[in-house]
């Protein structure tokens, strides 16, 4: 009696042990498979998204093999870390261990987007569109309706976006990328701010702000912008009108073809520092921490005039009568080549 309780005790941990060398093979080979791809392709790992159902899914889609085991595996040793939501690449032959690694380390397909100093909410609202892998929540919403969302009811949004590469998840809305643009334009705008000129003109920092705007559609090149903002400082300290041309241009919005004439110089619009005295309403474009830091230290002069030599770059002049000869020389007798900007600069190799 003895000896076959031995036996059947001994049978029953050579099954015991079998079904545990089996459970352990089968584990392995669930774990280094190759998922079974020709191509790379993205795998959307929606929020709220358990691993045992994205595991059934690739297992539907004859990608891997043994999704049970794997389901096995996550549940007694992954448990408790979360299953990242969002794109992950597959590569083909990459491992399910490997695929594994990148759900618990949240690899997931980064975008990105560059909004461009210079660029009016206009355009900041038509690259936002073209973006595919961003949710669209802007829609119909006009711009009152949109910076009410973004906490900030009755502001303009012109200007109110810093320019900067951002980096997006599938996922992510447009609201959100322009909730890290505007925390980002406080940020370097309050820290400009703090670190200001004295006897600046502005009543506020979002003063400081147009006027940024202003030096920044007026010139790309680095060294001119602390000159630029020196003219307007000076215009504004005698009473002088800052007559720049980008501001007209803005308040002509859409009618604006590519060409300034009189009669729009002479067009009473909130925007035309040909007409109005002061700075105008909003800032007009988006403005980079340089043309900020450069309209919170104008450079010190006596210059009241520029012209741009149709090179990108400026000619500054301190009388009237100086600045007449500059926009005779650079303005009526225009180069074949001649740019209101700096030509772009080439690519730096590594």
């Amino acid at each position: 009696m003895i000896r076959k309780l031995l036996l059947l005790l001994a049978g029953g941990v050579l099954l015991a042990v079998l079904a545990l060398g089996f459970s352990a093979w089968r584990l392995h080979v669930a774990l280094e498979q190759p998922l079974q791809l020709t191509e790379e392709r993205l795998l959307n790992v929606e929020p709220g998204s358990t691993p045992g159902g994205v595991l059934n899914r690739l297992e539907s889609e004859g990608i891997i093999e043994g999704a049970f085991w794997l389901r096995l595996y996550w549940r007694f040793n992954l448990a408790p870390q979360p299953l990242h939501s969002g794109e992950y690449k597959l590569v083909p032959q990459q491992s399910m261990r490997d695929l594994l690694g990148m759900w618990l380390r949240g690899e997931v397909v980064q975008y990105s987007l560059t909004l461009v100093e210079g660029w009016n909410f206009r355009q900041v609202r038509a690259a936002l569109v073209r973006q595919e892998a961003l949710k669209q929540e802007l829609g119909e919403l006009d711009d009152a309706a949109l910076m009410t969302r973004l906490g900030m009811p009755g502001a303009n949004p012109e200007g109110r976006f810093f320019p900067d590469t951002y980096r997006y998840i599938r996922g992510m809305s447009d609201l959100d990328l322009l909730r890290q643009a505007k925390t980002r334009l406080d940020q370097v705008l309050d820290e400009e701010w703090q670190k200001r000129a004295e006897g600046l003109p502005y009543r506020d920092a979002y003063a400081a702000l147009i006027m940024a705007s202003m030096v920044e559609k007026e010139t790309g090149v680095p060294e001119e912008r602390g000159q630029i903002a020196g003219v307007f400082v000076r215009r504004l300290a005698i009473g002088m009108r800052l007559q720049t041309d980008p501001t007209v241009i803005f308040g002509l919005g859409e009618r604006y073809t590519g060409k300034l004439n009189r009669a729009h110089l002479r067009e009473l619009t909130a925007y035309n520092t040909y007409q109005i005295d002061g700075m105008p309403p909003t800032p007009i474009a988006l403005a980079g921490r340089e043309a900020i830091h450069a309209a919170l230290h104008p450079v010190d002069g006596k210059s009241l005039y520029f012209v741009a030599r149709g090179d990108g770059s400026h000619v500054f002049s301190e009388t009237l009568e100086q600045h007449n000869r500059a926009v005779a020389e650079y303005q009526l007798k225009r180069r074949s080549d001649y740019r209101s900007s700096p030509p772009p600069r080439p690519k730096e190799t590594p």
